[in-house]
């Protein structure tokens, strides 16, 4: 009898995937949500710039996309006033990170990042035999010189920090990040992972020189220029690590239509600030409800809000079960203590009405459970 010769360590890995997606659990309850506030995805939707550009591509749709992403890199060569040679386009940041790590880490390599930090870093060390280190948060925060410290101890090759970060909202000062940049032990890359840059406070973004060599910066058109179904992400730093992403990535990865529509939503700057005005009225909102429902909610940098349930993690889980199950998708974050709140993407008022209407019930069904 034949059989399949898997390689050692796919044998060791489970069959899993870092989230259930909102379709998967459409399927199993039998029907749409009423509202989608659990990916934090942007409700808001790309500019109409961005949507008539991708129609216009699609009519040549045909042809193979540019391998190179020539003309969406010279944009953002322009957006960031830096060379051409210092930016990689990827199918959104899960794709450039498990590039990244397919670059850097091999059997046995020590990875440090936080406990209870976004899964699909993970999910592509593991992927490739890594070792995953991994310190707590501190107040919710990812803990920077903590996880700097530890990469020093263990000899690590890469350290993943989220700022803004998911799944708390949370984010430290670009000036306190500068700082610890001399912290970087030598031989680690820093992965600075800023998917929810557009909607921090300035101040939050630190001014990092585009060569230095202990940094790589990751950005995405998925959250605020409202393409994540396009999966268009890119990474910026020193021309020499960018250009070894040529050695093992998917040069027929990036969507025709995508990478047209992603110039687009760049040119439009004036939608952008619209719509993180949105956001942030969208937050504020979320703020409401919760102090309403006798909640507190973590102050967020992103388009999306954690609630503190008040309780331990089983408590939240029982909020949350509720609330999938009256028809509003949501999350939460997966590791104790941040597993005492639910995350709340910015939605539409009309979302946020359904919210407003639905918590009340899931806290009552969740004390009573």
């Amino acid at each position: 009898m034949t059989h399949t010769r898997f390689t050692s360590l796919t044998q060791k890995l489970p069959q899993t995937v870092p989230f259930v997606g909102p379709e998967t659990q459409e399927r199993q309850r039998g029907g749409p949500f009423l509202a989608r506030l659990g990916a934090n995805e942007n409700v808001f939707g790309p500019s109409p710039k961005a949507i008539a550009a991708m129609q216009a591509a699609s009519r040549e749709i045909w042809k193979y996309g540019d391998p190179t992403s020539y003309d969406l890199r010279m944009a953002l060569a322009d957006h960031y006033d830096i060379g051409l040679d210092n930016i990689v386009v990827g199918e959104g940041i899960d794709g450039l990170l498990g590039y990244l790590v397919r670059l850097m880490v091999g059997s046995g390599d020590r990875v440090v990042t936080s406990d209870g930090a976004y899964p699909t870093f993970n999910y592509h060390v593991a992927g490739f035999g890594g070792e995953l280190v991994k310190i707590p948060y501190v107040d919710d925060r990812e803990n920077l010189l903590g996880l700097l410290a530890k990469a020093k101890e263990v000899d690590a090759k890469l350290v993943y920090f989220a700022n803004p970060d998911n799944p708390m909202g949370t984010w430290v000062t670009g000036s306190e990040i500068q700082a610890a940049l001399d912290l970087v032990p030598e031989g680690t890359v820093l992965i600075l992972d800023e998917a929810y840059s557009e909607f921090a406070p300035k101040e939050a973004v630190p001014d990092i020189d585009i060569n230095d060599p202990r940094v790589i910066r990751m950005r995405t058109f998925s959250k605020a220029y409202g393409m994540a179904g396009a999966r268009v992400g890119y990474a910026l730093g020193q021309s020499d690590l960018i250009g070894n992403f040529e050695k093992i990535r998917n040069h027929f990865g990036m969507n025709r239509a995508a990478q047209d529509g992603a110039i687009a939503a760049l040119e439009d700057q004036t939608y952008l600030e619209d719509l993180v005005k949105k956001v942030a009225l969208a937050r504020e909102r979320i703020y409401q409800i919760a102090l309403d429902n006798g909640l507190n909610a973590l102050p967020s940098a992103t388009n999306f809000v954690s609630i503190d349930c008040g309780q331990d993690g089983a408590f939240a889980q029982r909020v949350l079960a509720s609330l999938v199950a009256q028809g509003l998708f949501v999350r939460m974050p997966f590791v104790s203590p941040q597993n005492r709140c639910i995350r709340i993407s910015a939605g539409t008022p009309q979302d946020l009405d359904i919210l407003a209407e639905l918590l009340p019930k899931a806290l009552a069904q969740a004390s009573n459970a």
